[in-house]
C-alpha cells in the first residue's frame, strides 16, 4: 500500500490492480472533500486499518450534475487532481475516477453493485453517506445497497449527515456560496482546511515586477468560484515547502482590465517559479478589487495589503491535521 500523501489514480474500476481489490471502498462525488465527506472517508479508513484491507475511493468524473445539465456545469471546489491529492493525505491507496456518462448512469442499481463494487473492485466493505443514490433513475439507495450486500457477506456502513457547530448540514453548495461572496473563513470552516487553488505558474506582462511586487501568475478555470479581490495566502511548491504571501484575483482594473488572473506575491522570496505547479491556500479576504488613479497609489495600497496579510497569517493555526499538511507543510 502507498503511504499518506501518495495515491494511485485510475480512470476505471476495471483498472484496479489485483493487490488493491478486496478492500474497503468509499463511494461519493466528494467535491471539496469537506468535513461531511471526511466523516465518510474517515470511517472507511478506520475500517480498513482495523481489518488490514486496502483503502479505495470510488468517485465520478465529470460531476454527474454536469452530465445531466451541461448548460449548468458544476463549478468544482476540488478538480480531480486536487481531490486525489487530498484523498492521498487522508490515507487512501487508490482513487477510481470512474467516467460518468449517460450509458453509465443508465445501468441498473443491481448492475452497479455486481459489475463495479463486487466484480471490478471486489469490495469487502462499502462506506457511503446517508443520501447516497445510484443506478438508473437514482433508484438505488443506501438501504438498497445494504440489503444487496448483506447476502454476499459484504459489509456496508451508512454515515449520518454531518452538521456544523450551528446545527446546519455541511455541504458543497454552502461552500460554493461562501466563496462566491468572498467569505473564505466560512468556506474554510466547512472544509476543515484552507481552500486551495492549484496550477502552473505562467508568464504574464510582469507589471508587478516594475512595481516592486513580482507575482507568480496562475490562470484559473473560467468558472472559478472565488470572488475577485485581495487575499492572504500561502503558496506551496511541489516539494511541500510553504511560503506566505498576498494574492490578487481579478482583472487588474488600474492597467489592462484583461482576463482574470490569480497573482501571488510571495514574501521575502526572489527566486523564479515559472513552469512550476504550485498550490495556493487561501486564508482570508482582505478587500475587494479596486481601480487606482496611478501606479503610485496602487503601490501604497499594496504595501498596506502586504502588512495586513502578514498580520493575518502570523496568527493563523491549522484547522485540522489535514490543514497542517496541506497549508502549513507540517507532517502529522
Amino acid at each position: 500500500m502507498t503511504g499518506p500523501g501518495r495515491i494511485l489514480r485510475l480512470d476505471a474500476a476495471t483498472a484496479l490492480p489485483a493487490d488493491l481489490r478486496g478492500g474497503v471502498v468509499a463511494i461519493g462525488n466528494f467535491d471539496g472533500v469537506h468535513r461531511g465527506h471526511q466523516a465518510v472517508l474517515g470511517a472507511a479508513a478506520e475500517i480498513a486499518a482495523r481489518q488490514g484491507l486496502p483503502l479505495v475511493c470510488l468517485t465520478f468524473e465529470p460531476h454527474p450534475r454536469t452530465v445531466f445539465r451541461p448548460e449548468q456545469p458544476v463549478a468544482r471546489l476540488t478538480p480531480a487532481p486536487l481531490k486525489a491529492r487530498i484523498l492521498g493525505e487522508l490515507g487512501f491507496d487508490a482513487v477510481v475516477e470512474q467516467a460518468f456518462t449517460h450509458a453509465f448512469a443508465s445501468a441498473t442499481a443491481d448492475s452497479f453493485i455486481e459489475d463495479y463494487l463486487l466484480g471490478a473492485l471486489g469490495a469487502r466493505h462499502v462506506v457511503v453517506g446517508y443520501d447516497f443514490r445510484f443506478g438508473a433513475r437514482r433508484a438505488g439507495t443506501a438501504q438498497t445497497l445494504a440489503d444487496a450486500c448483506a447476502s454476499r457477506d459484504v459489509g456496508v456502513s451508512v454515515i449520518a449527515e454531518f452538521d456544523d457547530e450551528g446545527g446546519a448540514v455541511v455541504s458543497s453548495s454552502r461552500i460554493r456560496s461562501d466563496l462566491s461572496v468572498g467569505d473564505v473563513a466560512g468556506a474554510n470552516a466547512l472544509l476543515g482546511y484552507r481552500w486551495i487553488v492549484e496550477g502552473e505558474v505562467v508568464h504574464g506582462r510582469k507589471l508587478g515586477r516594475t512595481l516592486g511586487y513580482p507575482t507568480a501568475n496562475m490562470t484559473l478555470p473560467h468558472d472559478t468560484l472565488l470572488m475577485q479581490g485581495i487575499y492572504a495566502v500561502k503558496l506551496a511548491r511541489a516539494d511541500g515547502v510553504t511560503m506566505p504571501g498576498v494574492a490578487s484575483f481579478g482583472r487588474r482594473p488600474t492597467f489592462d482590465g484583461g482576463a482574470a488572473l490569480f497573482e501571488t506575491f510571495v514574501f521575502d522570496f526572489d527566486d523564479q517559479l515559472y513552469g512550476e505547479m504550485v498550490a495556493v491556500s487561501v486564508f482570508g479576504r482582505l478587500r475587494g478589487e479596486m481601480r487606482f488613479d496611478d501606479a503610485k497609489a496602487l503601490v501604497t495600497q499594496m504595501d498596506r495589503d502586504s502588512l495586513d496579510a502578514r498580520a493575518l497569517l502570523s496568527g493563523s493555526k491549522p484547522l485540522s491535521p489535514l490543514d497542517a499538511r496541506l497549508s502549513f507543510g507540517v507532517a502529522t
